[in-house]
C-alpha cells in the first residue's frame, strides 16, 4: 500500500492492545435497555415526559452547517445512499417503479419496501402517484432519485441535520445494462450537484452482488475509468479523499454467495491502489464480512481472503442484522476491539457499521419489524460503543434503504402517515412517539459525539419534542 502515510502499525497495535486489556478487566455487557414508552433521558439533560403533537412534520428547522472537509474520512459519519428508486414519467429509461413495486404495479399487494418515506415536503413535481391512499383518503405518493430536486432535498437534509455525506452505491450487476447504466449516471450527477450545493461529501461504493464472476473485475475497472475520465467525479470539490487520494469502496468481496476469488480481489487492489495512472489511484475501502478476521460464518474460508482483507486501506465489517439487543451489541464490542487491532496490524483504518433496525417483510419475507429500532436505542448503543473505543470513522447503513428498513431519512411517523392495506413499519411501531425526522437528528448527534463536540453518553442525548441546536 505504497504512497499512503500511516501510523506505525506496531505502535498502533500496542495502543489498541492496551485498550483491549483495560476493557477486558473493567467492562462487561450492560443490561439490555428496556423498551420504554418515552426515550431514556441523558443524566446531563433532565427533561420530563415527552409528547409529540405532529406525526409528519419535523419538530425543528435546523440551521445549515459549515462545509464538510473533503480531504479526510477522519471523524466522519458517512451514510450509504442507494439512490435506486425510480417512477414512471421521471425521465429515466427505466420508466417504472424500480425498487418500489413488483411487476411495476403500484398497488398495496405489490409493494416491496418495509417503511414508507415521508414525502410531505416534496413539491408536486417530485411526487410519484400510486394506486394507494392514506387513512384520510389522500393519495399516497413516492419519489424518484432520478429527479435532481429530490436528491438535492436529501442533501439539504444532510446539511441541516449535520450529516457529513454519503457513499453512493453503484451496483455492478447493472453496469452492462444501458437502461440502468444511464439511470445510475444521472443519479451520480444529482449526488454531485447536491453535495456541492450543500457542502457535503460523497464517494463511490461498488456493490458486487450478483455480478458475473468471470467479468466483474474488468467491469469495475472500466467503470471507474468512465467515472474518472467521463463523469469527472473526482474533480468535484466534494469528492471524499483520504491520505491524499479519492476514496472508493468495494462491498461484497469475500462474502459467502458473492462472486470472486482471492486472486481476482487482489487484482482489483492492484488496479485501484497501485494503478500506473495516478488519476485512477484511490484509497480503497472494503465492505467486508462480519467474520473477515476469522474466515468463518459470512466469510469465505479460503485463506487467500485474509491477504485481500489486509491489503485494503480501510476495513469496514458489515453488521446489519447481526444483533438486536443491547446485550448482543455490547458483546460485539470485544470483536470491534479485535477487528480494530487487526486492521491496524495491516496498516489499515477501521470503519465499523451501525444501523437503526431491520425489516424486509415485503421483499425478503422477514417478520414485520424483525429487528425493532426501539426508538433509536439500538442505533445509539452501537454508536456509543464505537465511539467509546476510539474509532476514527463510522459507516451508517443507510440513508434511504426503506426496502430493508434501515433508512435514516424522514419516515412515516405513524400508521396515519402511511398507506392502508399493507404491512409497514412506522416510527412509532415500538410504542414510542417520534417525529419523521428523528433518525436524521440522531445521526447529527452521533456525528457530534464522534467528533467530541458533545460528551460521550450511553443515553440518547436529545429529545424528540425539543429542538436541537446546530453549530
Amino acid at each position: 500500500m505504497s504512497g499512503h502515510m500511516k501510523i506505525n502499525p506496531i505502535i498502533r497495535l500496542i495502543i489498541l492492545l492496551s485498550v483491549m486489556a483495560l476493557a477486558a478487566c473493567t467492562v462487561k455487557p450492560a443490561a439490555p435497555t428496556p423498551v420504554p414508552t418515552t426515550l431514556p433521558v441523558s443524566t446531563t439533560s433532565p427533561v420530563s415526559t415527552l409528547e409529540i403533537t405532529s406525526t409528519s412534520l419535523p419538530t425543528e428547522t435546523p440551521v445549515a452547517l459549515k462545509k464538510v472537509d473533503a480531504s479526510t474520512m477522519e471523524h466522519k459519519l458517512l451514510m450509504g445512499y442507494q439512490g435506486w428508486f425510480t417512477c414512471p414519467g421521471d425521465g429515466s429509461l427505466v420508466n417504472g417503479y424500480f425498487h418500489w413495486f413488483t411487476g411495476n404495479v403500484p398497488d398495496a399487494g405489490k409493494l416491496k419496501v418495509a417503511m414508507w418515506p415521508d414525502t410531505s415536503e416534496l413539491t408536486p413535481g417530485e411526487r410519484c402517484p400510486t394506486n394507494m391512499v392514506l387513512p384520510n383518503g389522500q393519495p399516497a405518493t413516492l419519489y424518484s432519485a432520478y429527479n435532481p430536486k429530490t436528491v438535492m432535498r436529501h442533501f439539504e437534509w444532510m446539511s441541516q441535520y449535520g450529516i457529513d455525506g454519503v457513499f453512493l452505491q453503484r451496483f455492478g450487476s447493472e453496469l452492462s445494462d444501458p437502461v440502468f447504466f444511464d439511470e445510475r449516471n444521472v443519479v451520480t450527477k444529482n449526488v454531485i450537484a447536491g453535495a456541492e450545493a450543500t457542502g457535503r461529501v460523497f464517494a463511490i461504493m461498488y456493490d458486487t452482488s450478483n455480478m458475473d464472476a468471470s467479468t466483474f473485475v474488468g467491469e469495475l475497472e472500466n467503470d471507474w475509468k468512465y467515472l474518472v475520465d467521463v463523469l469527472n467525479v473526482t474533480e468535484s470539490p466534494s469528492y471524499l479523499h483520504q491520505n491524499g487520494k479519492p476514496v472508493v469502496a468495494i462491498w461484497g468481496l469475500g462474502f459467502t454467495g458473492h462472486p470472486g476469488t482471492p486472486q481476482q480481489a487482489m487484482d482489483l487492489v492492484k488496479f485501484f491502489e497501485k494503478n500506473p495512472d495516478p488519476t485512477l489511484q484511490v484509497t480503497l475501502m472494503g465492505g467486508v464480512p462480519t467474520d473477515w478476521r476469522t474466515l468463518q460464518k459470512d466469510s469465505l474460508p479460503d485463506p487467500g481472503w485474509s491477504k485481500y482483507y489486509c491489503a485494503l486501506n480501510v476495513i469496514s465489517p458489515w453488521t446489519v442484522e447481526r444483533f438486536k439487543s443491547d446485550v448482543q451489541v455490547d458483546q460485539y464490542k470485544s470483536t470491534m476491539l479485535l477487528d480494530m487491532a487487526a486492521a491496524s496490524q495491516c496498516g489499515a483504518e477501521y470503519m465499523p457499521v451501525v444501523f437503526p433496525g431491520f425489516s424486509n417483510q415485503n421483499s425478503g419475507g422477514s417478520a414485520l419489524n424483525v429487528t425493532p429500532r426501539r426508538g433509536g436505542n439500538l442505533y445509539w448503543r452501537q454508536v456509543y460503543n464505537a465511539v467509546s473505543i476510539g474509532v476514527p470513522m463510522i459507516y451508517n447503513a443507510m440513508f434511504d434503504e426503506v426496502d430493508e428498513g434501515t433508512a435514516m431519512y424522514k419516515i412515516a411517523a405513524t400508521t396515519n402517515d402511511q398507506p392502508v392495506g399493507v404491512a409497514l413499519v412506522p416510527l412509532d411501531a415500538d410504542g414510542i412517539n417520534l417525529p419523521s425526522d428523528w433518525y436524521l437528528r440522531l445521526a447529527g448527534a452521533a456525528t457530534k459525539m464522534l467528533r467530541g463536540e458533545i460528551p460521550l453518553t450511553i443515553n440518547i442525548p436529545i429529545q424528540p419534542g425539543a429542538a436541537t441546536s446546530t453549530p
